[in-house]
This record gives C-alpha cells, structure tokens and sequence, in this order.
C-alpha cells in the first residue's frame, strides 16, 4: 500500500515533503530539464532583494571534504525581474513557489513581503536572516534573536494571513533555541533550518582564501549531523513550530532521519549541482522507505525520535 506523503506547513499543504532548496535552483529553471517541478512538494527560489545585486567577485565557490563553501553575495536580478519574468516562469510549471527573501533592513523586508502579497501564486515567504545588518556592526540579523524578530514581524505585518512566513536560521548562533522561540513569538509561521555555516578554506598554492571575502558558508553532507541536532533541538522546545529540515540532504534515509528529529518538510540543496536529478531521485527513495517499514502517513514520522522507541507510525 502506497504511502500518503502530504503534509501541511501552517496553512500551505504539499503533496510531498520533498522540496528544492533555497540558493541552489534559481527559480527552478536549473532543474527542469531534469526534475518535473510540479511533482516536487515546492520549489524555494534564490533570495530576492529589492535591487539587482552583482553579488561578490570570484572565485565564490570552494569545494572542501563532504561539503562546499560559497560566497555569492546574493547576487540576483531584483524583486521586479522576479516577478515579472522568474515567478509566471515557476508558477507555468506547475511548481509550488517558496520565496526566500533577503534585506538590509526591516523596512526592506517589509516591503519585499507587501510586493509578494499582491501576487497571485506565492504559496510561502521564506525570510532569509543570514543578511548584514547594517545598523548592528553589519552582524547577522540571525545573530541577534531581537533584531531577529524585529524582522519576522515585519514581514508578518505586511503578508496576508493565508501566506505562511517561515524564517530561516544559521546555526552557528550563540542561542538556537533562543533565535527559534523569538520568531515564533514575533508571529512566524515557522522555521528553516539550517542554513549554511560560517566556514573558510585556504588555497595551499597562494595560502589565500580559497573564496574570495575569506569567510564563506559551509553545505553539504558535513554539516548533517549539525542541521539534524538543530532540528531536534528545536522540535523538543517548540513542538508546535513546524520546521523544514535542510543540511547535506543527499538520499531518501537522509529525509526520513530529518523528519524524525522533529521536520516537517525537508529541503534538498547542494546535491543539486553535484546531481541535478537528485530531488527526483529522493523523492522516489523516500516513498520506497516508507512503504517497505508500513507508513501510512509520512506526518507521523514528524518527530518519531522524541517518542518512545516502538511507538506507533500511523500503521
């Protein structure tokens, strides 16, 4: 008996929980050729900015053991090519439009969230906290729980009730659980988790930084065991919050140990550039791994780990 794989994130079902990471498909046109968009649970774009950003000078990308750095200073077109050209073009093929966003300011935020509002289409507002603020030494603003929030509420304030707003965190912070529970209180949704860490390689023929800005942010199956701790973490703190798990996802087993620790969907990011199919190839994996242990319903997988060992799977 095949298993019933929807799943709700707030007040947006999907028909899987299997989804396209931020940063790593564009608006989806990447992955096209190889991945039926509409088959995916959704499709989170690149971050948009209210301008068009030439992002940071190469080189931007660095492979390292289990994983790759990169730096590219979110580069993109800007909030009216987005909607004019990137979001009709996903919305065509039928894919489930996730919009990450990203600022300087909560104003700037904020309007990117009204902008948004007043399309037809956008399914989620995923707000991406892992942007300078410069009024706070240029420091992260998910580096500051307050700041944080300060964001989240904006852009809470400026979206309509039916389109859920989910905030994305690192998890190099100083307080995880701290960041998570200041914006589900400023009226998020939910959470996204995790974003890149902060890492850095050294080129050994030059002994420069191997990505140009020196700091860079580290994905990959390297920081799975990381992004899976996160996830739990949280899960245990905050129960009702629900999280999309994301982190060196790269096999069906990958999502199932994520939606365990406590995710309700889980994104598929760098594996994409390695395999492009790749979010067609654990989909179909993770669909097998429920129907071969008896699933009936893959929302009773979410948070299986905090439950007692043999507890019921919706059998």
């Amino acid at each position: 008996m095949s298993s019933d794989l929807r799943i709700k994130l707030g007040r947006m079902e999907l028909v899987n929980p299997i989804m396209a990471a931020a940063g790593c498909a564009g608006t989806g046109r990447e992955l096209a050729r190889f991945v039926d968009l509409a088959r995916l649970g959704a499709v989170a774009t690149k971050s948009v900015m209210l301008e068009p950003r030439a992002g940071r000078p190469s080189p931007r990308v660095a492979e390292t053991p289990s994983g790759m750095l990169s730096s590219i200073g979110l580069q993109g077109p800007g909030i009216e090519v987005f909607l004019q050209r990137d979001l009709p073009w996903l919305l065509s093929r039928g894919g489930n439009a996730v919009v990450s966003i990203a600022g300087g300011s909560a104003s700037e935020y904020a309007e990117l969230a009204r902008r948004l509002s007043e399309e037809t289409g956008v399914a989620m507002i995923e707000v991406n906290l892992s942007c300078p603020n410069p009024a706070d030494s240029g420091r992260d603003f998910t580096d500051d729980p307050a700041e944080a929030a300060r964001v989240v509420h904006a852009v809470r304030s400026h979206t309509q009730s039916d389109i859920p707003v989910f905030a994305k965190l690192a998890p190099d912070v100083p307080d995880l659980v701290g960041l998570a529970t200041a914006c589900a209180e400023a009226r998020a949704d939910g959470l996204s988790m995790v974003n890149t860490m902060r890492g850095m390689a050294i080129d050994p023929a030059t002994l420069r930084p191997a990505v140009a800005g020196g700091l860079a942010g580290l994905s990959g199956p390297a920081i799975r065991p990381i992004a899976v701790g996160c996830v739990y973490r949280v899960h245990a703190a905050l129960p009702d919050v629900p999280i999309i798990g994301m982190g060196g996802v790269r096999t069906g087993t990958d999502v199932l140990e994520f939606m365990a620790a406590g995710a309700t969907a889980v994104a598929v990011g760098t594996v994409n550039f390695a395999d492009p199919s790749a979010c067609a190839r654990i989909l179909r994996e993770f669909e097998e791994s429920t129907e071969s242990r008896g699933v009936v319903r893959v929302g009773d997988l979410v948070g299986a780990a905090h439950r007692p060992h043999g507890a019921a799977l919706g059998r």
